[in-house]
């Protein structure tokens, strides 16, 4: 029952980061993809996958170094995603 919570509230984080990028330029869509890749997608796609893990494996130990792994790195993508959006040049408009 719980990865049917976790898998339902990461599709609907998603489809709502979707909507609130729909209308942004491209510096906005970093920063608003890059909180959510930070806060939500991270800690949900981490704790699913390394528990979906330890069950194959049946260990708690596999659990725990799944997510030592996946937590940082997925972590440090939305991190650059942030810094991506907030540092990038504002959008210029191409004269020929």
């Amino acid at each position: 029952m719980e990865y049917v919570a976790a898998s339902g509230i990461l599709l609907v984080s998603l489809l709502l980061a979707y909507q609130l990028s729909k209308g942004y330029s491209r510096k906005g869509k970093y920063i608003i993809w890059g909180i959510t890749t930070m806060f939500v997608i991270c800690p949900l796609f981490s704790w699913l996958v390394s528990m979906g893990y330890a069950h194959y494996e049946q260990s708690g130990w596999a659990a725990v170094a799944m997510l030592a792994i996946l937590y940082p790195s997925t972590f440090i993508i939305g991190l650059v995603l942030l810094l991506m959006g907030i540092f990038r040049k504002k959008d210029a408009v191409r004269r020929i």
